[in-house]
């Protein structure tokens, strides 16, 4: 055997020797290291407070409601239903050893027929169990004060619904721009405020079709709701409203506010009515600008969320 065979033997032999020899002392912290930790709580099944959460459930759980043609009320939107999540309930409540229903944690189960699956109908009013009313601010004139209304908005956190007038719009293209980079919802209030009773078929569709082209020229986006000016409409214009593919949308509580009332009228009108689910209409007019933050701190001290059209008629619940 040569010099460099017995090297390699010896070199081998000294690497097992080393391999064999080595063992990594445990850390003792490593079990303190919680970012390496699962911190999963374990779900038993036969754990005590698993099974009174499964049998209290069924006292707290609420069944969805579909959207419906009211006879009065005309198409109301559905609310969707509550359903424990016994898991996620179990896990909130291990901690403390025992059940507490402020801890339940629930899933929102849709309803199976929703806003779109009914015919075309008007809509008044938001579910009438939904703790929300939302503000409709019609525009065909009042510019000057739409500034101050925005900036109250904004002040109070509020998102409200412009419908707008398409000539109105292509005149103040700035202001609708600004209304929607606030974060407002804009819909459709016609071309020029007709009478659209009055109007014929093809007259109507022209009010509504012009108007959604220059508001999507303007905001690239094409409108969902539709305000026929002075809540002036019959079947054919809600018809013709939902071949465009929108919703038509009138009140349940008005300010009145184009006969100039003080301030304080027209809160205490509004209060008298206000309702869940209600549909508040407004104008941009002088007595919206100086008396919209008291409306709205009013409305806020009485519990309600104030929230768009859009927010206000969906099934989600808070």
């Amino acid at each position: 055997m040569n010099r460099w065979n017995r090297f390699f033997i010896q070199l081998l032999t000294f690497l097992i020797i080393v391999a064999i020899g080595y063992q990594v002392e445990p850390n003792p912290f490593a079990l303190n290291d919680l970012s390496n930790i699962d911190q999963a709580i374990p779900v038993s099944e036969n754990d005590t407070l698993m099974q009174t959460i499964k049998e209290k459930r069924k006292e707290y759980e609420k069944a969805p409601e579909n959207a419906q043609i009211h006879e009065v009320w005309k198409k109301t939107p559905g609310r969707n239903g509550l359903k424990v999540n016994v898991e996620k309930s179990y896990k909130k409540m291990k901690e403390e050893g025992k059940f507490d229903e402020s801890l339940l944690v629930y899933d929102q189960v849709k309803p199976e027929v929703t806003l779109e699956d009914l015919p075309p109908s008007p809509i008044y009013r938001g579910h009438p169990e939904k703790q929300m009313v939302s503000l409709l601010i019609n525009v065909a004139w009042g510019e000057d004060n739409i500034p101050s209304i925005l900036n109250t908005l904004k002040k109070q956190k509020v998102k409200a619904t412009f419908f707008i007038e398409g000539k109105w719009a292509s005149k103040n293209s700035d202001l609708v721009k600004m209304i929607r980079e606030e974060g407002h919802l804009i819909g459709n209030h016609a071309y020029d405020h007709p009478d659209m009773s009055r109007l014929s078929g093809a007259e109507n569709r022209e009010q509504i079709v012009k108007t959604n082209e220059i508001l999507e020229g303007i905001l690239g986006k094409r409108p969902l709701w539709f305000a026929p000016p002075s809540g002036s409409m019959n079947k054919e214009v809600v018809k013709i409203a939902a071949e465009e593919g929108m919703e038509t949308i009138l009140w349940t509580v008005d300010t009145v506010d184009w006969k100039k009332p003080t301030t304080e009228v027209m809160v205490n009108r509004v209060m008298g009515k206000l309702h869940p689910g209600a549909m508040i209409l407004m104008h941009p007019t002088d007595v919206i600008e100086r008396g919209l933050e008291d409306l709205i701190l009013n409305i806020k001290e009485k519990k309600y969320k104030l929230g768009t059209v859009e927010r206000l008629l969906s099934e989600k619940r808070f």
